[in-house]
């Protein structure tokens, strides 16, 4: 699948592409079990277009700019009007 083909909601997304732009983690605090989490988010970009991609607490050390980055059985969210990219606990990251 291509950036370009991705809507909200979108589920069993299955794509490869090249990590263009990394934020700083950050710290959020889950709101049902009072535990911490580190959480950053990188841009990734194939011939179609860019996508912000939500890294994870280990996720975000196996990640930098350059990488090629394979996301099988990932899903598509809407956060503040932009459309991301998502992992989830039944996905896969694997960085080429």
């Amino acid at each position: 699948m291509k950036i370009n083909e991705l809507r909200d909601g979108m589920k069993r997304i299955s794509l490869q592409a090249t990590v263009t732009e990394k934020s700083d983690p950050r710290e959020v605090t889950s709101r049902f079990k009072d535990q911490t989490y580190k959480v950053a988010t990188v841009t990734i970009a194939d011939e179609t277009g860019t996508i912000k991609l939500t890294l994870w607490n280990e996720q975000i050390d196996q990640v930098n700019v350059n990488n090629i980055v394979k996301i099988q059985n990932g899903y598509v969210t809407s956060f503040k009007g932009e459309i991301q990219l998502n992992v989830g606990k039944y996905g896969t990251l694997t960085v080429e």
